[in-house]
């Protein structure tokens, strides 16, 4: 039986796996956490750090019958390069794969070949941001690691602070301590990737990206196939094929993430693998019934894979749900959403007991909702109620939570806005007047058997949503299903502004938060 070693055992790589030995190998996975969801999915476990190609190499080299390597949704297609190229096994060149690993690198090799992208300057910790700033263009401008994935290390500058703040994460998040500056790219952005067979591009799917809460690069989702037109989906496909061109990726997985503005196309990164954030191995899959993963695993063992046509044209949307910062104390929700029409998968990220941050990266998120419908609003719509009922509960007193509806260590713009952004802002003159003359809380007995909500006159007029598309009444219910407390004025304690201010601020898990924390500090158990 031949073998096949896949770097990377994480949830990314399961279909990986799965095909793999579906096809009749025998999968060997390597990956440095001892606890990698996958593990134990594959025929053998490999503990190696996946930075340390020649310790790979040496392991590869032990392997019976090995056909080939490959990764899938990681940043280590250098090492995948590495190992293949020791091994005489298929891949690409080492310096081809580090060109397509490394921005700086892929930057240069793409201007060369004519291909756009956005002025840029790169350097380390010991370089002037200010000074390579001046090199690229007027702010804002984008910072982030060369050798980084899921935007870990990647905001937006908007000011000199911001800007030298935002180069000494991205020197901090990069392994080799180097860092970009880029001139932002305004302009929706699509995810794509392609199977490349002696240099013939074999598209596998274009989606559109969700990416929000700036100065950060969030992606709360995406939906496959892109819902664009096509003079503007031919202009980016061409871009992302030029790309591979010019990187020099002629047998393997190409996966892009394009710009699209007002001067054209951009490419804003090419890499020499499949797309992770569930794209090759799910919403691709589920929308056209074609397995990009099994044509990359065939690739990697030298086999020409039949690239079928679409089996079927379906529209799959992933959206993500997410936290304000705590302590998760209990999840509802998820049986409910795994039931909901057209939902195909729920992937839960957070647990009771996880501490959670507002994300400012695609790796802060708590949980993404997978959905399959006939058409885009469908689809959309699906996934999104189906986020929207998950509702994470936090636990109380919590110093975390605290801070963030104090407001501590938010960020300020030059515009005026703030991160974290308050969940429903733009609030009517009607709504905030009668929350200024509300009283805080009111006690209307000495026990602290049941709790209510003051009615604020004004919010149910109110037609704002919060991060995952909540309108008010729907955080209220939320509230309610959570604690038990509901609006009116018929509980021994009547919670009022200060409910009302965490919900604007925090949603449904910081009108909860309050309602709990008050329980606590008052000595009465949690419903």
């Amino acid at each position: 039986m031949k073998a096949l070693l896949i770097l990377g055992a994480g949830v990314m790589q399961g279909p990986a796996i799965r095909i793999a030995k579906a096809k009749g190998y025998r999968v060997y996975a390597a990956d440095g956490n001892p606890a990698a969801p996958e593990a134990r999915s594959a025929d053998h476990f490999l503990h190696i750090d996946l930075k340390d190609k020649d310790a790979l190499a040496q392991a590869a080299a032990a392997i019976d019958g090995l056909a080939g390597v490959m990764t899938a949704g990681t940043d280590f297609s250098a090492s995948v390069a590495w190992v293949a190229g020791q091994l005489g096994l298929p891949g690409l060149p080492y310096e081809v794969a580090l060109d397509a690993s490394d921005k700086a690198r892929m930057r240069s090799r793409l201007a060369a070949g004519g291909v756009p992208v956005p002025a840029y300057a790169y350097g380390t910790a010991g370089d002037d941001p200010t000074v390579l700033a001046g090199q690229v263009a007027p702010l804002p401008l984008v910072v982030k690691p060369v050798d980084n994935m899921g935007s870990r290390g990647c905001r937006l500058a908007r000011t000199l602070p911001e800007l030298r703040e935002a180069w000494a994460d991205a020197v901090r998040h990069s392994r080799s301590g180097t860092a970009i500056i880029e001139a932002y790219l305004q302009g929706p952005e699509f995810s794509l990737d392609a199977i490349v067979h002696e240099g013939r591009v074999v598209l596998r799917g274009i989606a559109d990206r969700v990416v929000v809460f700036e100065p950060f690069f969030v992606e709360m989702g995406h939906t496959i196939p892109s819902s664009y037109g096509k003079d503007i989906l031919d202009e980016v496909v061409a871009v992302f094929e030029a790309g591979i061109k010019a990187l020099g990726i002629r047998n393997g997985a190409a996966k892009g993430d394009i710009k699209y503005t007002r001067g054209g196309a951009f490419v804003g990164e090419i890499a020499a693998r499949l797309s992770g954030g569930y794209m090759s191995g799910w919403t691709y899959p589920y929308s056209s019934g074609v397995e990009a993963t099994a044509e990359a695993i065939d690739l990697a063992c030298g086999v020409i894979p039949d690239f079928p046509g679409h089996a079927h044209d379906l529209v799959c949307s992933e959206r993500a749900w997410i936290s304000i910062p705590g302590k998760v104390a209990t999840i509802f929700g998820l049986e409910e959403a795994t039931h909901m029409g057209s939902v195909r998968d729920i992937f839960s990220r957070a647990a009771p007991g996880d501490r959670v941050v507002f994300p400012c990266n695609n790796v802060e998120k708590c949980g993404n909702i997978l959905a399959v419908a006939p058409t885009s609003i469908e689809a959309d719509a699906a996934a999104e109620k189906a986020a929207r009922s998950v509702l994470l509960r936090l636990e109380p007193e919590n110093s975390e939570t605290a801070a963030f509806l104090r407001g501590d260590g938010h960020m300020t713009g030059p515009d005026g806005s703030i991160w974290p952004p308050e969940a429903y802002d733009g609030l009517s003159a009607m709504t905030l007047a009668s929350l200024d003359k509300m009283p805080d809380m009111i006690r209307l007995s000495p026990t602290v058997g049941s709790c209510s909500i003051a009615p604020l006159h004004g919010a149910e007029l109110e037609t704002g949503v919060d991060w995952q598309g909540r309108s008010i009444a729907e955080s209220l219910e939320a509230v309610s299903l959570l604690t038990g407390a509901s609006v009116g004025l018929h509980g021994d304690l009547v919670f009022g502004a200060s409910f009302w201010r965490a919900l604007f601020k925090g949603g449904y898990q910081a009108g909860s938060w309050l309602i709990d924390s008050a329980r606590t500090r008052l000595v009465a158990p949690l419903r």
